[in-house]
């Protein structure tokens, strides 16, 4: 940084500033080595030289620090400052007045926190003296750093720690085993803070570990996994090369031992035995050997043979997959009679050897298996489990087929009896005789509904019935010549009118429900009562089948439509079979590719000339006269039903209905017809009529007054009659008609009870006191109290 002519650049001093005989602004700090480079530069006269010396721009500040007042860091000041006030100093940067202050007047840099190099290692500042009466800069800023020292504050940790390893049981020494790591904080650049070295606390002596690396290494040969096989490891790092006053941090490291096949196999015991009995299956399972071996996996995994004895194809023995047993399997059945005990001589190895421990002794065992047959009462045995015979069809009832035989296995030797299950024979063809077991037919056979007949055969103990054996029967019935030969199908041959002489209309073929051994052979030919027709032959193809021809043409539908020939088939049987069968043969007419058009009763209706559009005529008549009676008996249902329309269903909903109480204590004829005509009313509707259905006709009550006259009524009766009869809206059947018409001054006058009391009335209605506080008012209205008239004025 350049000053003016008279000043030069800033200097950065950890030491107080050399006398250089220029100005500028110099930084004083504890004596520490000087860091970096300074340039300095003076101008004075015309003659310019530049002179490089030491720079001293960094602080450094310990971390840490716990002291009560704050700590010095170092000193600013300024050339152009003589003491005198005016000038005043500017701290800038990381930390500034948070961290760091400085005294404006001496210069005086002190850290007001504790500092942890951890966090922040160094802090960047900016500093600059300024007037302090206008505040400008006596030069420009000047950047310098504040390092902090390290001090060993942190100790070694495993940041991977807790660890576990595996490493093989029988390991030479010096088998690394696993590394482990620890990191320091601290400054590794400066000092020994940093500097780690492992020791190993626990787990000695048999394991030890590099001091320098960490690598944990095994330290006993022979390390057996059977005797032990997890051992816990405390490893320490200290730092400070491990001195005194060092930090040290500890990890465990978890070792295990894994398995080698270093330990052979051998048996429990050196002789076994077991008993099975007899009836057991081909194989079951008759002795299970436990064999012995310390180590696990695939290094316990074992192989078995049997090397002698008196069962070798008769037993065989293989490993259980799950618990390395030794399975004694059946391999064919047994028999007490027979043999009753076995020895065998069975071995045993392990399957995965290691080479390298051969040299402690064979990896094999062997041991005696002694099985015991233990007898048992068993169900008679045929000789023949499946027995095969042959009869003839043609056998009379009761023709032998053949023998069954069985035994009883057991030394009790009990005689035996024989049966057919009736369930494998439901038609019972078939019998048993109980104590020879000769098999005999019960039934005529017959080789085309059942070929073969799988029978059953039950021997059973006469001292014990409940052992039963089976035996299995299959008897084939043979063939003889006993079924004719018959048309392979029903034929329809069809004989075209256009036929010409000796041309083939149909090729018919036989079959045979017979089946000889050399095959069919069939013979065709007609009848002799046909064979003089002049109208088809028959010649035989010598093939089975045999072709049909015309001996003339001419054919016509009108002469004749169909034609019948016999045809004599033969079989070549011995004794032969014959059968006669007719060939059914319909006149056609064919088109040009001889494809039959119309043949029999169609023809004939088409000869009688009429065709097909005729017919499609006839019968569209026939339904268009069904049609026609549908209609008419629908109309004449129609017309029998009532004209009277039912009260529910007439839509014009004219019904009066009157819904009065009734006159006053005097008018008991409320009801007749006479008091209710009002004819004014009537003819101030404007002749307006009333027409109802089907009226209701009103109670009517009986009246001790004469009536009155009635001849306006009539009067009104006869007009409205006449409307009615001339009204064309009018229902075209007889209806009551009914008419509110009161007339005019009627003898009923008001029909309203409240002018009641009014009147000379002799009705005594004292009696509505007796009937309770409900009928309370009409007794005060209606009742005698020796006022008079209550309305009275």
């Amino acid at each position: 940084m350049r000053l003016s002519r008279t000043r030069c650049l800033l200097t950065l001093l950890l030491l107080p500033l050399w006398e250089m005989g220029c100005s500028g602004l110099s930084f004083n700090s504890v004596p520490l080595p000087p860091v970096g480079t300074y340039q300095r530069s003076c101008e004075g006269g015309a003659h310019h030289r530049q002179r490089r010396s030491w720079v001293w721009n960094q602080f450094f500040v310990l971390e840490e620090y716990t002291g009560d007042e704050p700590l010095y860091v170092g000193k600013l000041h300024s050339d152009v400052d003589k003491g005198e006030g005016q000038v005043k100093y500017v701290l800038n940067g990381q930390g500034a007045t948070s961290i760091f202050t400085i005294d404006e007047n001496t210069g005086d840099i002190h850290a007001t926190k504790r500092l942890d190099r951890e966090e922040q290692a160094y802090y960047t500042l900016r500093a600059q003296a300024r007037y302090r009466e206008n505040n400008l800069p006596v030069e420009p800023e000047s950047e310098f750093v504040i390092k902090v020292q390290d001090i060993n504050d942190n100790e070694p940790k495993f940041l991977d720690g807790p660890y576990s390893a595996r490493v093989p049981e029988m390991s030479p020494v010096g088998t690394s085993v696993v590394t482990v790591v620890a990191t320091d904080a601290d400054d590794p650049t400066y000092g020994n803070s940093a500097r780690v070295i492992y020791s190993i606390l626990e787990g000695q002596p048999y394991f030890s570990v590099e001091p320098k690396t960490g690598v944990v290494k095994t330290a006993l040969p022979n390390m057996d996994r059977e005797a032990r096989d997890q051992y816990l490891l405390v490893i320490q790092a200290k730092d400070m090369v491990g001195q005194m006053g060092g930090l040290s941090g500890t990890t465990s490291v978890m070792v295990t031992l894994t398995d080698v096949n270093d330990n052979p196999p051998h048996f429990s015991r050196k002789s076994y035995q077991f008993s099975m009995s007899e009836s057991l299956p081909v194989a079951s399972v008759v002795a299970k050997i436990k064999t012995l071996d310390s180590d696990v996996g695939p290094n316990a995994e074992m192989e078995y043979r049997i090397v002698d004895g008196d069962g070798l194809g008769l037993f065989r023995i293989t490993p259980d997959r799950d618990t390395q047993e030794g399975l004694v399997t059946l391999q064919k059945g047994l028999d007490f009679e027979t043999k009753s005990s076995y020895t065998l001589r069975v071995e045993v190895s392990n399957r995965n050897i290691d080479l390298r421990f051969l040299s402690l002794g064979p990896f094999s065992d062997t041991a005696t298996v002694r099985l015991i047959v233990e007898n048992v009462d068993e169900p008679p045995v045929f000789s023949l489990p499946l027995s095969k015979m042959l009869i003839s069809e043609a056998a009379k009832v009761g023709t032998t087929i053949g023998t069954v035989s069985a035994h009883d296995p057991d030394s009790t030797n009990s005689p035996i009896r024989y049966s057919i299950d009736r369930n494998t024979d439901l038609e019972r063809f078939f019998n048993i005789d109980a104590t020879t077991g000769v098999i005999s037919t019960a039934k005529p056979l017959d080789r085309e509904v059942n070929a073969i007949h799988n029978i059953t055969i039950f021997a059973m103990e006469s001292l014990d019935p409940l052992q039963v054996g089976k035996g299995i029967i299959l008897i084939t019935v043979t063939d003889i010549n006993d079924n004719a030969p018959v048309f392979a199908i029903d034929y329809e041959t069809y004989l075209c009118e256009s036929a010409r002489p000796g041309q083939v209309i149909e090729t018919i073929s036989a079959i045979d429900r017979d089946e000889p051994q050399s095959g069919h052979r069939f013979f065709f030919s007609l009848t002799a009562e046909a064979a003089g027709n002049l109208n088809f032959t028959l010649r035989d193809n010598k093939d089975n089948t045999a072709s049909v021809l015309t001996m003339r043409g001419g054919f016509q539908r009108h002469d004749q439509t169909m034609y019948r020939l016999p045809v004599f088939i033969m079989d070549g049987g011995s004794p032969a079979l014959s059968s006669t069968n007719t060939l059914s043969i319909r006149v056609c007419d064919c088109d040009p590719d001889g494809a039959p058009q119309s043949c029999g009763s169609e023809a004939s209706m088409l000869s009688a000339g009429l065709s097909t559009g005729a017919l499609i005529a006839i019968l569209a008549c026939i339904l268009t006269l069904l049609v026609l009676v549908l209609l008419i008996v629908t109309m004449r249902r129609r017309k029998k039903e009532p004209l009277i329309l039912d009260e529910e269903r007439d839509v014009r909903e004219n019904i009066v209905r009157y819904d009065d109480e009734g006159g006053g204590e005097e008018d008991t004829e409320a009801f007749d017809m006479v008091t209710l005509r009002n004819l004014k009313v009537v003819r101030e509707s404007g002749g307006k009529t009333r027409r109802d259905v089907t009226p209701e006709v009103p109670t009517l009550f009986l009246s001790s007054r004469p009536p009155p006259d009635n001849g306006i009524f009539r009067d009104f009766i006869w007009d409205r009659l006449k409307e009615t009869d001339v009204d064309p809206s009018a229902p075209p059947y007889d209806s009551l008609q009914t008419y509110a018409f009161e007339g005019s001054g009627s003898a009923a006058e008001s029909l309203s009870s409240m002018d009641s009391l009014s009147t000379d009335s002799e009705q005594n209605y004292d009696y509505l006191s007796d009937w309770g506080p409900r009928f309370k008012k009409l007794a005060d209205l209606y009742g005698h109290s020796g006022d008079g008239n209550l309305f009275a004025s």
